[in-house]
């Protein structure tokens, strides 16, 4: 897809997001409006601030066609593409939503809606917005028929949509405030990693990409939650027999060093 192409079909797109919300119309007429990338950045700002309601089908058709086309010109990344640093784990630096493995994790809020700040820069919103706005509605349809925000430790699937993924599982982390991380709360962030293993074996994943989950947004310590994480990933392969890989997806530079670390120790 060219361009020009790519420009076509996100102006059409902001054109509808803008006639849904036109009350935020004045809040994107700050981003420059000239090239696609600039494009791109308002669309995904109105996607990120958008309702879970329906979306007209043709509208859907044109995101689906412009995410793929976008998706092709990323460098998507494979297991195949990776070494196990233990058997059965990996480790890779990168973005997730270019991983193309059976299950990517999502570090989600309580709502499952995906992060609402318009252009925020964290996973929950990378994720949403790579996968268009059928992420959205489906999580929200989760939480609509179990009549309850979704609890710590859990975790729940959906598909991936215009990811390179198969499925996302989402799952809520414990947040870390001034109190600092207390048993509960370790106990709470190894349930989300345990959730995760176990509803990914239940539907037959053979792939799994962790985030590192409650980091970031929700201010647990790093090195402690790379602990938490490892150790109930190796617990839980090993007491039941798991032929699930496991890889472990970090983004900072610090988190690179940490997760190496303690796994080749």
């Amino acid at each position: 897809m060219t361009d020009q192409e790519l420009s076509d079909k996100l102006n059409q797109l902001i054109a509808y997001l803008a006639s849904e919300n036109p009350k935020v119309e004045s809040h994107f007429s700050r981003y420059p409006n000239e090239t696609w990338e600039d494009k791109y950045e308002i669309f995904r700002g109105y996607c990120n601030i958008r309702p879970p309601q329906a979306v007209p089908n043709h509208i859907l058709s044109l995101q689906d066609e412009l995410l793929q086309a976008l998706l092709s010109k990323r460098d998507i990344v494979s297991l195949d593409d990776l070494t196990a640093i233990q058997e059965q784990i990996y480790l890779w630096q990168g973005d997730i939503t270019c991983l193309a493995v059976d299950g990517i994790v999502n570090a989600a809020n309580s709502a499952l809606l995906g992060c609402t700040q318009a252009n925020h820069n964290c996973i929950d919103n990378a994720i949403h917005t790579r996968a268009g706005m059928q992420l959205r509605l489906d999580c929200h349809q989760i939480i609509k028929n179990q009549g309850r925000k979704e609890a710590m430790g859990k975790a729940k699937i959906t598909p991936a949509y215009n990811l390179p993924a198969q499925y996302v599982l989402h799952t809520v982390g414990p947040y870390i405030d001034e109190g600092g991380v207390s048993p509960l709360k370790e106990n709470l962030l190894a349930s989300s990693y345990r959730s995760c293993l176990q509803l990914a074996d239940q539907e037959g994943l053979e792939s799994l990409a962790f985030c590192c989950i409650s980091t970031g947004e929700f201010h647990y310590p790093n090195d402690q939650a790379a602990q938490v994480a490892i150790e109930t990933v190796k617990t839980y392969l090993n007491e039941n027999n798991s032929s699930l890989k496991v890889i472990f997806n970090v983004f900072l530079d610090k988190d690179l060093e940490i997760y190496q670390d303690l796994l080749e120790q």
